[in-house]
């Protein structure tokens, strides 16, 4: 006899909608990258309980959303931005699914915005499997994506190349114009305005005038066309063109500074375009206007642009060219087997080893609060290390950590949040730019406890419980960034530290 099949689960979709405090994290991402703005309409498709909506509507966004179950008899209306936000991993079917998405396009009339929850770690036990997903215990489905999985799902149902911002959240852009404009800034470097170094009557008489013009040229690192700069007919009445009036800036700056600045916008065009190869490169009249001025003025043309960047990109496959740029970086913290790098000091780096990184975090995107990239010296992999307190705690735990094989693309997650020994941080100041609003603070711990001779055996203290070990055999204790004696510190074992201490720096004295 045979075993009757067993009955398909009855799906609850509607328990998979979370109650929201805060606006969640892909609209937060539209709105910081200035894809959603007021001049702009939203809509929220699939929107739950509608928390997106309320919040972005209390903000002064043109807001509103539907969904088949909490808000059914909302209109469904075309936008400038739509958010899909965490619907299709919850569909079991996958035609429907595929027809959300698909809808969700038809209503895009610039940005569509897709997130859906991203396979991280290993699922707990007592889960049903279902269709190409699970069943949760709410009874919900849940179809978790792998990131390049996801990427390749929207790209393939849409036709259009989906762009990572974090995991498991994509932009898809109406105007290829647009999506490579947002592309090219994803890569841009700040830049500061050269300082006034020089009492030049002239230039302090059209200060005011001459000031976006500056402000212009640190942005871009090019003079800008007449179309581009709101005051130029006034520029021009003054001083008949745009180089007489920068020759007028140059004369109270540094103009090295200035060249710099021009130079660092190239690298970041090269970057770019380097990475644009990974999908399709854009024709020149697909790129924004503004983008094309500054290919013009940075390089000549088009073509050579382009060549530059296929040669930048040829470069970091050598394997011996990476570990080179790596062991040769003035920033960041050198190890024997990777370069480690705060986040904020990536557009610092070398072109090459922002391009390396560049590869993976354009492809799969990064995790969603690094702190630090660790460049691999001796095989192709990209790792992402999140410490959520490394600003406060002066020996930060790791918390979860993302590696990239740039071989494969293959991702690996792992999770220190439960371990009762995670590695810590040291020489906090290594990882960052002296400009880091923290480097000095972070120094001055460094160089206390060297003076301590806490740092003094490394493969001893990369953990907490090593950390803790070698504090307290030295009789000290940290609060904040400072190290004191601890108070149930033994005097004779406190007077035994200090004579070796003492000793220590004589020798080093007498070195």
């Amino acid at each position: 006899m045979v075993a009757p099949l067993p009955e398909a689960p009855e799906i609850e979709r509607h328990r998979a909608a979370i109650v929201r405090t805060d606006l969640s994290k892909p609209v937060r991402l539209a709105i910081e990258s200035a894809i959603l703005s007021k001049d702009t309409t939203f809509f929220d498709y699939g929107c739950g309980h509608g928390g997106d909506v309320e919040r972005t509507a209390n903000q002064g966004y043109i807001s509103t959303g539907w969904d088949p179950y909490y808000q059914p008899n909302t209109p469904v209306i075309p936008a400038d931005i739509v958010n899909l936000g965490y619907v299709i991993n919850v569909i079991e079917n996958p035609a429907e699914r595929r027809e959300s998405l698909s809808k969700a396009w038809e209503l895009t009339q610039k940005v569509l915005i897709v997130s859906a929850q991203v396979l991280i770690d290993e699922r707990s036990s007592g889960q049903i499997a279902y269709g190409d997903g699970i069943v949760t215990r709410r009874n919900t489905f849940q179809k978790y994506y792998e990131q390049e999985e996801l990427k390749a799902y929207i790209d393939q149902v849409l036709g259009v190349e989906a762009i990572p911002v974090a995991l498991g959240i994509y932009f898809v852009f109406r105007d290829e114009a647009q999506a490579e404009n947002f592309l090219a800034s994803r890569f841009r470097s700040r830049t500061t305005t050269p300082r006034i170094r020089a009492n030049i009557k002239r230039f302090e008489d059209y200060q005011e005038l001459l000031a976006p013009l500056m402000a212009f040229v640190t942005e871009r690192g090019r003079l800008p066309v007449s179309t581009e700069l709101a005051n130029f007919p006034d520029i021009l009445s003054e001083f008949s063109t745009l180089r007489r009036a920068f020759q007028v800036i140059l004369q109270a700056t540094d103009e090295t500074e200035w060249d710099a600045i021009a130079e660092k916008r190239r690298q970041d065009l090269l970057v770019y375009l380097a990475l644009t190869q990974f999908s399709h490169r854009p024709r020149f009249s697909n790129l924004n206007s503004i983008v094309q001025n500054d290919i013009k003025a940075l390089f000549g043309n088009y073509k050579q642009a382009c060549a530059a960047a296929d040669l930048m990109l040829i470069s970091v496959g050598d394997n011996r060219l990476i570990a080179n740029c790596c062991k040769r970086s003035n920033i960041g913290k050198l190890l024997p087997s990777a370069l480690y790098v705060h986040i904020s000091a990536l557009e610092n780096l070398n072109p090459q080893l922002r391009l390396y990184e560049g590869c993976a975090s354009r492809t799969i995107g990064r995790m969603d609060g690094a702190t630090l990239v660790k460049f691999n010296i001796n095989v192709p992999k990209i790792s992402y290390l999140f410490y959520p307190d490394f600003d406060t705690d002066p020996h930060p735990a790791l918390q979860t950590s993302m590696q990239i094989d740039l071989r494969d693309l293959q991702v690996t997650y792992r999770d220190y949040d439960t371990s009762d020994n995670p590695p810590i941080l040291h020489r906090k100041e290594t990882f960052v730019t002296p400009d880091y609003p923290l480097y000095e603070k972070f120094a001055r711990l460094t160089h206390q406890e060297e003076n301590w001779g806490l740092l003094n055996q490394t493969s001893r203290i990369g953990t907490r419980k090593g950390w803790q070990k070698c504090l307290k055999e030295h009789c000290a204790e940290l609060k904040g960034h400072r190290v004191y004696w601890r108070k149930d510190a033994d005097p004779y074992r406190v007077k035994l530290l200090l004579s070796a201490r003492n000793r220590n720096k004589s020798d080093g004295v007498m070195g």
